[in-house]
């Protein structure tokens, strides 16, 4: 007698809508735990080859905080494609213009770097005031960690 091995369907993946308040969390906490839900990871249901992960919203995300002197010393990188076209800029700043970008760079390199982990970063959802325009998919409130104060 074998045993089965169950893999889930897609049409048996249920999506839940989690909402979480960036203010006063740690950013790589709060990235790592993002993360985890985009993924899927708490799921029974867990599988690394398929999209099980759940939809995350992230409300006042200009309010995140770092450990040490990160907000003038973490540097941000981009590139125009242009010779000499290569920009940076410190946390403090970006914070100041695109705060969204914070939450977004985090939770982008803790995702598997292929088509699920671009996928799952679709389902994150950052913004910078305290209201969100996914009132309808009624989310639940995550649980977020312990501050390091």
């Amino acid at each position: 007698m074998s045993i089965k091995t169950h893999s889930v369907r897609a049409s048996e993946i249920e999506r839940t809508w989690w909402v979480g308040d960036a203010d006063g969390e740690i950013l790589g906490r709060l990235a790592t735990r993002v993360a985890g839900l985009l993924l899927g990871k708490g799921k029974p249901t867990f599988s690394p080859h398929l999209e099980v992960g759940d939809n995350v919203i992230i409300i006042n995300c200009e309010k995140i905080k770092v450990t040490g002197k990160k907000m003038s010393d973490k540097k941000y990188y981009r590139h125009s494609g242009y010779p000499g076209g290569l920009r940076e800029t410190n946390l403090e700043s970006l914070l100041a213009k695109h705060p969204d970008r914070v939450i977004t760079g985090a939770v982008r390199g803790m995702l598997p770097k292929n088509k699920l982990g671009r996928h799952a970063l679709g389902r994150l959802h950052v913004y910078a005031g305290s209201s969100h325009p996914h009132e309808a998919q009624k989310p639940a409130e995550m649980e977020m960690g312990n501050n390091l104060d």
